[in-house]
């Protein structure tokens, strides 16, 4: 504004200038390099105070928006290291209960991912199919087991495509197991039902209770140890995995050419 000012007032006398005195162009030249600099010089003056306001509005609305999202970052980082920490703690309390229950978590086996394509249960017997076969290397005596590491059963006929399981709940399963975290060994007897019962025989004294977490024993070599296989419930009754709840199980390249405890 300023500027324009300057030049509003120095135009007329430049014009009333140039009508008396009839300069020629090469003066005029020669005041404009002089005339322009100089203007802007004074106007640049004049101005550096509403500049300096200006810059300085500028750089406090930059360091409020800085500080406002400073803020907002901290939060954030608080937030997720909270929540690193209750990763942590959750993944100790695991690695404890692991130990504690004495009980397999990984792989350690080869394994064939399988889906179940039918269920041929029948009074008193549990089998059921699934859709992998010699062709895909399982065979019979394999030990089945859901994608957690529960035992699901045993592969009891192999065909090329397909291979047929028997459940841990048929009444011809007879498992040896363990009581997790102890020496204290028995056997699981299927009966048919969804619940088959166990006796204990390394310990006479000891006395089922409901919550007691059983895995598999590798008595004689038959089964990998450490499988979940399920829990007490009340009295000699034994909480397992249910083929119906299930609709793809692995295929562990377990085989002891025995027909050992699971027949």
């Amino acid at each position: 504004m300023i500027k324009s000012a300057m030049a509003a007032a120095v135009l007329p006398i430049l014009f009333i200038y140039i009508m008396i005195a009839k300069p020629d162009y090469t003066f005029m030249n020669a005041t404009a390099h002089v005339v322009v600099p100089v203007a802007q010089w004074v106007g640049n003056i004049v101005t550096w105070p509403v500049r300096a306001v200006k810059d300085a509005a500028n750089n406090v609305a930059e360091f409020a928006t800085l500080r406002s999202e400073n803020e907002e970052l901290k939060a954030r980082l608080n937030e997720l290291m909270a929540n690193q920490n209750k990763c942590k703690l959750a993944l100790a309390e695991n690695d404890r209960l692991n130990k504690l229950l004495d009980t397999v978590t990984a792989q350690p086996y080869d394994t064939v991912v399988a889906d179940i394509i039918h269920d041929a249960s029948a009074i008193g017997h549990n089998t059921y199919f699934i859709n992998r076969g010699t062709n895909d290397g399982v065979d019979k005596g394999m030990v089945v087991t859901s994608p957690d590491m529960t035992l699901a059963g045993i592969i009891i006929d192999s065909a090329d495509n397909m291979s047929r399981v028997r459940a841990i709940t048929d009444a011809d399963t007879n498992i040896a197991v363990r009581v997790a975290g102890s020496g204290v060994y028995g056997f699981l007897d299927g009966n048919g039902s969804a619940n088959p019962t166990i006796g204990f025989f390394s310990n006479p004294e000891f006395q089922p209770s409901p919550g007691i977490i059983l895995v598999t024993s590798n008595i004689s070599g038959v089964l990998p140890a450490g499988l979940y296989v399920g829990e007490i419930t009340e009295k000699n009754d034994v909480n397992v995995l249910s083929p119906k709840k299930l609709s793809q199980v692995f295929v562990l390249k377990f085989n002891s050419n025995h027909s050992g405890y699971i027949r």
